[in-house]
């Protein structure tokens, strides 16, 4: 039975809630990951909702690219967009209605006040306390004031936001990941709910969507700690408005994922973009899977799972709070594992895009060109770290028929064939292999090694470098005797004879 109802708890309900702005991030993708996996293993409800109330940052592309992301992983979602739920509309931008109703219900429940400090005012008090040595955040000067103070700033023509009053206590909280925690009351001060516009903010929003969905665990980024007593605050006040489903949320804030030089990863590094990855050739199953060690760990020094296996053994309790790094070697690596591990013509399927894409193959490859990959691809699965390597190493069979790339000896490896030692390596391939009966690896094998190992006396490497870097262009390739039968008889005699 699943956890979340074995003993006849609250059915688990998480959300991931990314803003549509820019590139999906690695480090938001790691946690979708860690809350679809925490949903999955406890038979709960992973809810994806789209945070979408900033019209100048956001985009319909940014959007798409979530999507996109979330699918080519493989992590599903119970309720959101493009799926649907009792609970929705799952976009921010189509729930004003539902925002105004309980900013209505907060601000006649008294909850809130209005503040008129403008932005000089405010930036001018936060320095004097800085210098001060006090803290710096709103110091409340609009909470109490007076009908007439009120009236006299309206008169002057002041614009207000309206503030949430934070009461005036400590907050504590066993956090899912970090255990107990404690903020002093002094450092959450009264946080602003709506925009002079009278637009919602994250502040608001957030917290009133967690409540009206249900959600029951929290599982986010540590950069969002501090704002934690703030949403409490605030769900308190929703529970006691009877707003939402009556109960306020666990919080688990998952570790920073760092960059170079212990700094956290930034949109700027390259390694944080997501879209890198599926245009470098990496499989979702590497991807996934290296996500998966940011901070977790399925235990036993195991590093090598798929999706399934996490989301069995997923626990909370196994969420390092230390700070993971993105080592992209070590991500590279996993790839590798993964690309070995799945079923050749799976793999095959996916590098006929990539051989497309860099003109190996027509746009739509015939159906021998296609079963020329998958017959190709156990031959340099182990050669591969990325999909895209596969375009360096599969092109050579193409080379040349309709559509494809010509025929070319990479720049630096040519120098193995223009060599003067090559040259009679070249000339007897060309005629121990002229003269073959059956054109097949073992005829091909026998008669090679036969020729050049024992008759000529040349040591292997020297002897089949220059006739790899003939056939295939480069010094890296698939095993020799197998692209050459591959390629055939007479595509391979005419490389020899015209390196």
């Amino acid at each position: 039975m699943p956890d979340s109802q074995a003993d006849g708890a609250t059915p688990v309900r998480v959300r991931f809630c990314p803003s549509p702005t820019g590139d999906p991030h690695v480090g938001m993708l790691r946690t979708a990951l860690f809350n679809w996996a925490f949903a999955r293993h406890t038979g709960g409800t992973f809810v994806f909702r789209i945070e979408d109330t900033d019209a100048q940052r956001d985009s319909e592309e940014s959007y798409q690219a979530l999507i996109y992301a979330l699918r080519w992983l493989g992590l599903d979602w119970d309720e959101g967009p493009e799926v649907g739920g009792d609970h929705g509309p799952y976009r921010q931008s189509q729930r004003g209605d539902i925002y105004r109703d309980v900013a209505d219900q907060l601000i006649a429940g008294g909850y809130t006040y209005e503040c008129f400090c403008t932005a000089d005012e405010l930036s001018q008090r936060r320095e004097l306390a800085r210098k001060e040595g006090r803290e710096s955040g709103y110091d409340g000067h609009c909470r109490e004031l007076s009908a007439d103070q009120i009236a006299a700033y309206r008169a002057e023509g002041r614009s207000y936001v309206v503030r949430f009053k934070m009461p005036t206590k400590d907050w504590e909280w066993t956090d899912l990941v970090r255990g107990p925690v404690i903020f002093k009351s002094e450092f959450v001060p009264d946080f602003a709910l709506i925009r002079a516009n009278g637009d919602p903010l994250y502040t608001l929003v957030n917290p009133v969507d967690d409540a009206l969905m249900g959600i029951t665990h929290v599982l986010r980024g540590e950069d969002l700690l501090s704002s934690t007593p703030r949403q409490l605050a605030l769900h308190g006040a929703l529970v006691e408005l009877g707003i939402g489903s009556g109960a306020i949320p666990e919080y688990g804030h998952l570790p920073y994922v760092m960059g170079e030089g212990n700094k956290k990863l930034s949109k700027r590094d390259p390694t944080s973009s997501f879209s890198n990855y599926p245009k470098q050739g990496f499989v979702r199953e590497g991807l996934a899977n290296y996500l998966a060690l940011l901070g977790w760990s399925l235990g036993g020094d195991r590093e090598f799972f798929s999706l399934d296996e996490m989301a069995q053994a997923f626990e909370i309790s196994r969420v390092n709070a230390s700070p993971a790094k993105f080592d992209i070697k070590k991500c590279t690596a996993i790839n590798a594992d993964w690309i070995r591990a799945l079923d050749p013509d799976d793999v095959a399927e996916r590098l006929i895009p990539f051989l497309i894409e860099a003109g190996a193959l027509p746009p739509e490859p015939t159906d021998a060109q296609r079963a020329m990959v998958h017959t190709a691809t156990p031959l340099v699965t182990e050669r591969m770290q990325t999909l895209t390597q596969s375009v360096g190493m599969l092109g050579f069979l193409f080379a040349g028929q309709p559509g494809c790339n010509t025929f070319a000896i990479d720049s630096v490896d040519v120098a193995l064939v223009q060599a003067p030692e090559a040259r009679p390596v070249l000339e007897a391939a060309v005629i121990v292999l002229s003269h073959l009966n059956t054109w097949d690896l073992a005829s091909i094998q026998d008669s090679l090694r036969a020729a050049l190992i024992d008759e000529m006396g040349i040591k292997p490497k020297l002897a089949f470098t220059p006739l790899r870097v003939a056939i295939t262009g480069r010094r890296v390739s698939p095993p020799l005797f197998e692209s050459m039968e591959l390629l055939g008889r007479d595509e391979t005699l005419a490389r020899l004879a015209s390196a």
